[in-house]
């Protein structure tokens, strides 16, 4: 495979070393909430978000007025939004359904889908109110019949005060309780159960490395959705595209922060070595240049390669979280690519359409956890859990000598045990 690298990110050492030090920050701050509850919790607020209310929670009357200063339009914006991914989720809630089988006369089998009884949704904040990633939990959640929703987000660091379009996304999303709280602290508060809310049995959402890393630390504590963070992209490009297009889409996400890798993957040698020009003329104008240049310099790739089925082995390799697809042929990657968060095909659609409004959800795999999951959806929320039922004494006498054969295959007595009193209440010979 002919695989040139006209620019390459951080070396997997240097990385591996960053990822160690953020393990052993969010170590610490999750033995500290365990061992300290609320006390820890107020004291990391302050520290990371020189916040530190009477309480974290926003009363009904606090979240109306807060809701209340968000422009009327901005409003209806969220509003159509959020209708759009309740509808996809509806739809996907409607793919799945109860099932029960006679597999054999007297043996019925079956599953229910369950809604999880209570979840925790991190929205993150900081230098981005990610308003959309309420919609993306929250709401999904109630699609999915969540009983007891309660939504995390920090204060504005540009107000000190609580985000009134993040707040005003939760309230619309239909959370039951909203907290103005950020971080590994939020996390570890839903988790265990801290400043007034109850402990939940699963917390989901995306963040940074901190947030994305304590999801995966109190993983059995509380059930988690996916690692979701930071963010990554992949661009596969062939002649049909351009090198304005193909930049503006990599630093579009290089802007969430500066370990956020963008990839260009290509047959085009026009685009391969035009993007590094490209890039420094976007840089110039873009507003959040800061952020996108050290996430580009950092983690930023362009792979130059001959083939389309090249393109396919290596984007499935990178198994990247965002995928786009500008080629000429973007349903050949629909059709046999397996490793992806979410593929956005042609040049009409791209990764901040779904970031933002078009209905799928944002919350998507990383670090090549695309190998194994897909992103948050309606399903996330739902445990299929089976039962069976055995109706008839011959049923359960013919089962139960299977059974206590492959007990005894194994060693296990008291299993062989539970079988042979079927056998001989409900079979043939105790009939007789």
């Amino acid at each position: 495979m002919a695989i040139k690298y006209i620019k390459k990110g951080k070396e997997a050492g240097n990385v591996a070393a960053n990822q160690a030090k953020t393990r052993q920050i969010v170590e610490g701050i999750l033995t500290d909430v365990q061992t300290r509850g609320d006390e820890a919790v107020r004291e990391l607020s302050q520290k990371f978000d020189k916040w530190s209310p009477e309480s974290f929670r926003l009363s009904d009357e606090k979240i109306q007025e807060i809701v209340a200063t968000v422009p009327k339009n901005t409003q209806e914006d969220i509003k159509w939004a959020q209708a759009q991914v309740r509808r996809f989720a509806q739809i996907q809630k409607s793919a799945l359904r109860d099932v029960e089988i006679e597999t054999i006369p007297g043996v019925i089998l079956g599953h229910k889908n369950v809604p999880v009884n209570s979840v925790g949704c991190y929205v993150p904040g900081g230098r981005y109110p990610m308003v959309a990633s309420a919609h993306m939990s929250v709401l999904t959640a109630k699609v999915a019949g969540v009983k007891k929703v309660i939504a995390c987000t920090p204060p504005s660091p540009k107000t000190g005060l609580p985000p009134a379009e993040t707040v005003a996304a939760m309230h619309f999303g239909g959370a039951d309780e909203i907290y103005i709280l950020g971080g590994v602290q939020a996390m570890a508060s839903m988790a265990f159960g801290c400043v007034g809310m109850q402990q939940v049995d699963m917390i989901v959402g995306p963040g940074n490395q901190y947030v994305a890393e304590a999801k995966r630390q109190l993983f059995g504590q509380v059930g988690i959705d996916l690692l979701a963070g930071p963010t990554e992209t992949l661009v596969i490009c062939d002649d049909t595209c351009d090198v304005e297009q193909v930049v503006t889409d990599l630093l579009g996400q290089a802007e969430h922060g500066p370990n956020s890798p963008s990839v260009c993957l290509t047959t085009s040698e026009t685009i391969a070595y035009g993007i590094a020009a490209e890039v420094e003329k976007q840089l110039a104008v873009l507003p959040t240049a800061d952020m996108a240049s050290l996430a580009w310099r950092d983690y930023g790739e362009v792979i130059l390669v001959e083939s389309e089925a090249e393109m396919l082995a290596v984007a499935d390799d990178i198994a990247s979280e965002h995928v786009q697809v500008n080629t000429a042929n973007p349903d050949y990657f629909l059709n046999n690519m397996t490793n992806f968060g979410a593929l956005f095909l042609g040049n009409r659609t791209n990764v901040a359409y779904g970031d933002k409004a078009i209905g799928t959800n944002h919350t998507l795999p990383t670090k090549k956890a695309a190998r194994y999951t897909g992103g948050l959806w309606v399903g996330k929320f739902i445990k299929t859990c089976t039962y069976q039922r055995v109706t008839t004494d011959e049923a359960s006498a013919l089962v139960g000598s299977y059974c206590s054969r492959l007990c005894e295959i194994e060693g296990f007595k008291g299993h062989k045990e539970q079988a042979d009193l079927r056998v001989r209440r409900y079979g043939k010979v105790a009939a007789e």
